[in-house]
């Protein structure tokens, strides 16, 4: 049976120290949602045994219609990697638009299907 489990709550600090660590001062605050104009969403799995943790996180970048999810694993040991899951970007026109919540939320599965993949392996 695995350790791991989901964590449902604000992202773990350590995202934002081991991403600041590995990229430079400033560089963590896309992984917040709460702190843009609206809630994204975000899944974490912790292992309680290990301390070792995986989040999907929003990518937000210079022009705010371009964004993507990104997948970070944090070892046991204090570094940050970033788990590929493909391509996950899309384009945001209007987040009341029907069609863009669709394709938002398709990206979003996808990096979450990579990171349950990445913990449990994959299933039959």
């Amino acid at each position: 049976m695995s350790a791991w489990r989901p964590y449902d709550s604000q992202l773990m600090p350590a995202f934002y120290e081991r991403f600041e660590k590995r990229w430079g001062k400033g560089t963590a605050p896309f992984l917040d949602p709460e702190t843009h104009e609206q809630p994204m969403p975000r899944a974490q799995w912790i292992n309680p045994d290990t301390g070792a943790a995986v989040a999907v996180v929003p990518i937000w970048t210079a022009d705010p219609r371009h964004r993507s999810f990104g997948v970070f694993y944090l070892p046991p040991s204090g570094d940050i990697w970033v788990l590929r899951p493909g391509y996950t970007n899309y384009l945001e026109t209007d987040p009341k638009n029907p069609e863009q919540v669709t394709l938002r939320n398709d990206a979003f599965r996808k990096a979450v299907a990579h990171a349950k993949e990445f913990i449990y392996g994959t299933q039959p």
